[in-house]
């Protein structure tokens, strides 16, 4: 039993590894058998087939994502809206950037560009609980419902400012995702994106009061 607990464990780490630097189309079973030291046979054993595998992969990615979903949610609860918005941003960027999840977001990317029957779990299951999260927080600050496109916009904003620190080869060569950070330099970036977004939510906000806009145009 340990001896394929220890087998299992090897074949998750390199086929992890594999599939982060060359996606899983990319990856044969016979590399990520040789990369853990398993006979060919162990990844139809344990996980039933190469897709098996990934899929308990992006599983965990996923179980990471709905976690740092549910940290953010906790920290803005009991505030009023802007400190709420405030708050839950701040901690989402924090333990975002503050995990070593280099090999989750190259995972991600590659699905994303290439992807397979596993990329629904990561969008229902990682991406679409944050997102209707924060149009939940920005709807309120709106006055408008959250499947307004001012929101969805809002998110969309709030959502690409992070993304931007995500390593990858072009935003490492434009100096955002450099590493190593300080908690301090990851605060500071947690602290601006809020501060970010909710002047710009309030600008929308503004803009979405009745009679705004038929003053503009007569101006």
């Amino acid at each position: 039993m340990k001896r394929d607990a220890a087998t299992r464990a090897r074949l998750l780490a390199a086929a992890e590894r594999l599939f982060a630097d060359r996606g899983f189309k990319k990856v044969t079973v016979r590399e990520i058998c040789r990369a853990a030291r398993a006979n060919v046979a162990a990844i139809n054993y344990h996980f039933g087939d190469k897709l098996g595998l990934y899929r308990e992969i992006l599983q965990s990615a996923i179980d990471g994502m709905r976690a740092t979903t549910d940290a953010a949610r906790e920290a803005g609860k009991g505030h009023a809206p802007d400190e709420r918005l405030r708050r839950s941003i701040e901690a989402l960027v924090t333990r975002v950037l503050s995990d070593d999840t280099r090999t989750v977001h190259n995972l991600i990317h590659r699905e994303i560009n290439d992807p397979t029957p596993a990329l629904d779990a990561i969008v229902e299951q990682g991406i679409r609980p944050r997102i209707d999260y924060l149009a939940r927080l920005v709807a309120d600050l709106v006055g408008v419902p959250a499947t307004d496109r001012r929101v969805l916009r809002c998110v969309a904003s709030i959502h690409s400012q992070l993304a931007a620190y995500f390593p990858n080869p072009i935003t490492t060569r434009l100096g955002f995702s450099k590493r190593p950070r300080t908690l301090e330099d990851i605060r500071s970036i947690a602290g601006h994106i809020a501060e970010f977004s909710l002047g710009g939510v309030h600008a929308t906000a503004a803009r979405a009061k009745p009679g705004r806009r038929v003053k503009q145009i007569r101006e």
